[in-house]
């Protein structure tokens, strides 16, 4: 048997940001990508009907898949990281459910990210857990109806966002499922968030690939293309191709020129789906 070779897949919110949002999926496709995801797309938690059809329509008419989909997370670039654990804003997240899943539905996406949140003043972190725990089991019954897997995800760069390890998501994962007897959610491993936290990522490859449901790459320092830092990722994701994983490989990194120029470390032959067939036997 050969080698596994991880089908790659780019994170059109980080990716192609130069074009419209709804030309990033046509731009993947030229780029010989077979598969996108996305960040929630949207300012709102529900979008309109004729929003939802224009992405979906995007997406379908540029012939890849949606492997990959945020749950509404607040004003990310304000430096929101997520609504799970919001007290105040637990509404929102909980009417974003049943428009996420739809659209995976639709476009056969099956993985559902659902950011933790950061903490938030004046509310008792107990009581965000807490939140957290009815909220991913909401969110894990509705990607269920299709299913669907909700991604847990630590994150870098986010002071006040507390899942900052594997071990941090895994166990917020294992609370659900012990508390709800809701166990359709996975760990998102983010090879470069997990690097700059400090997490040793040959002990994550070895310890949890097992509880790994999507993974996503960047170098570090600098969150750019493979190639540009010091993160031997070739490596890690063998490991986790070794250990049993066969996911998609999401692209999300802030390429250091134009998006389309930043795919020279993965030959074309690569970055297709059929990639991964060409290198199994």
């Amino acid at each position: 048997m050969a080698e596994r070779v991880l089908p790659y897949e780019v994170n059109c919110s980080i990716l192609f940001t130069e074009l419209p949002l709804l030309e990033r999926p046509a731009a993947a496709k030229e780029a010989g990508f077979d598969a996108v995801e996305f960040w929630w797309p949207y300012a709102t938690a529900v979008p309109s009907d004729r929003e939802v059809d224009e992405f979906v329509r995007a997406v379908g008419d540029a012939g890849v898949r949606l492997a990959g989909l945020n749950f509404f997370a607040g004003d990310m670039p304000g430096g929101d990281r997520g609504l799970v654990s919001w007290p105040a804003r637990s509404g929102e997240f909980r009417d974003n459910l049943e428009v996420t899943v739809g659209i995976g539905e639709r476009l056969g996406c099956r993985a559902f990210n659902a950011l933790y949140g950061n903490r938030v003043e004046g509310a008792d972190p107990a009581a965000q857990d807490d939140l957290a725990v009815e909220n991913l089991a909401l969110a894990g019954r509705a990607a269920a109806r299709i299913g669907g897997t909700v991604l847990v995800e630590p994150v870098s760069g986010a002071d006040r966002y507390p899942l900052r390890t594997a071990a941090d998501a895994v166990a917020v994962i294992d609370r659900v499922a012990g508390e709800t007897g809701v166990g359709n959610l996975g760990l998102l491993c983010d090879l470069y968030h997990l690097a700059v936290n400090g997490d040793d990522l040959d002990q994550v490859v070895a310890t949890y690939t097992d509880r790994v449901a999507h993974v996503q790459i960047a170098d570090a320092p600098g969150r750019h293309e493979p190639g540009t830092g010091t993160l031997d990722l070739d490596r890690y994701l063998d490991g986790l191709a070794a250990a049993g994983y066969g996911g998609w490989v999401g692209l999300e990194y802030k390429p250091s020129g134009a998006s389309a120029d930043s795919f020279g470390w993965l030959p074309r032959q690569r970055r297709g789906r059929g990639a991964e067939e060409e290198g199994t036997a």
